[in-house]
């Protein structure tokens, strides 16, 4: 299946404000390879977007964009220092990075940092002098993203219950320490939300080719937005039975509920009664 054009995401973006939607993350893949859509988000000026990019492909055009729409908000993912970063993105990576946010924060451009958190750079991305670093460079956002393995070989990476628990309690120093800082987690965050936000409660994942899914750490999907537009793929009818069964109010051992009931998700797509 094809990518959804640049004319079906602009028409994603009206249906969505006119159903009062007001933020609308950007990610990927890499989302500025895919500048038309970029421009379109740009002219959508009651909606923010941020943007989650590695980092790379930012140059003057770049700059000059989210100068003219400031409703476009990079948010640059970062894993920790030098080392940390490249070992997991590439070699060079962690510079051109820092390369970014310098030329971000020359221009008075507002922008974040993501960081994937693993049970390997836990403790560094926590760290006070981290996060120093990041504020001195003018980064005003740091959303921190639990790592969700899609293989048995990468569990071994996924925070425990236990490290979680530090991960909010570290956040909590850091909002003290850096009160102009804003800093979130996800999906521990969530559980002051009574609950999972996906499928529909507060969000919903698109994936570039139209499928609407609960959330990108579960991509499963059985209604397109080409086809339905975004208040059909709302009445998605396994979201419908994701929140009528319950299941993304339950307590759940680890960060990500749907993950970790998968083959529950794969029972409810495939039409067999739970």
């Amino acid at each position: 299946m094809k990518q959804l054009t640049t004319e079906e995401w602009t028409n994603v973006f009206k249906e969505a404000e006119s159903l009062g939607v007001s933020f609308i993350m950007l990610a990927g893949g890499e989302p500025l390879l895919r500048w038309d859509v970029i421009e379109a988000a740009g002219q959508m000026k009651n909606i923010l977007f941020p943007i989650f990019t590695n980092g790379t492909y930012m140059d003057d055009t770049t700059f000059a964009q989210l100068d003219k729409c400031r409703n476009l908000i990079p948010v640059l993912s970062i894993e920790g220092d030098k080392e940390i970063t490249d070992n997991r993105r590439g070699a060079g990576v962690y510079d051109r990075l820092i390369a970014a946010m310098d030329g971000l924060h020359e221009r008075n451009l507002l922008f974040g940092a993501s960081i994937t958190v693993t049970t390997e750079n836990i403790r560094e991305v926590t760290s006070p002098a981290f996060m120093e670093k990041l504020v001195s460079r003018g980064c005003k956002l740091v959303i921190y993203v639990e790592f969700v393995p899609v293989t048995e070989e990468a569990k071994h990476l996924a925070p425990s219950d236990a490290e979680r628990e530090y991960l909010l309690t570290a956040m909590q120093a850091l909002r003290e320490a850096f009160p102009e800082l804003v800093a979130l987690a996800f999906p521990g965050d969530e559980k002051a939300d009574e609950g999972c936000m996906a499928a529909g409660r507060g969000f919903f994942h698109i994936n570039s080719h139209g499928g609407a899914e609960p959330c990108p750490f579960s991509p499963y999907s059985d209604v397109n937005v080409r086809d339905l537009g975004v208040r059909g793929a709302l009445k998605s009818p396994l979201f419908l039975a994701l929140q009528d069964k319950g299941i993304l109010d339950d307590d759940h051992v680890g960060g990500c509920v749907l993950y970790e009931k998968r083959d529950l998700v794969e029972r409810i797509l495939a039409g067999e009664s739970v």
